[in-house]
């Protein structure tokens, strides 16, 4: 798979996964992890750059005496995720006509 390609359907994956519920890192790469491989070394960088790109925002909890950083999902995220729904159903229509000769 492409580089870019695996980069984008990640991150669909890391807003599909906060559309749920707001969370933390060590969380998201837990959940992720049934689906996909992914270490917190891939994760962080791409919420520092949904974040950059006002998709997600964050905050901090006190948890057991340390910090612990949480990510949110906001409108624009969720736009990400309709926009690559429908960029997907294109995609699919050609494979079909393609492979399928539909």
């Amino acid at each position: 798979m492409q580089v870019q390609l695996k980069k984008g359907v990640i991150e669909i994956y890391v807003l599909a996964e906060l559309s749920k519920k707001e969370s933390y890192g060590y969380e998201i790469v837990s959940n992720l992890s049934k689906y996909i491989l992914i270490s917190e070394s891939t994760l962080y960088p791409i919420l520092r750059r949904l974040e950059e790109a006002d998709e997600l925002e964050t905050y901090n909890v006190i948890h057991n005496g340390r910090n612990r950083k949480y990510y949110k999902i906001k409108p624009k995220g969720i736009d990400h995720i309709n926009e690559f729904v429908t960029s997907w159903e294109e995609i699919m229509i050609t494979y079909h006509k393609i492979v399928k000769g539909e």
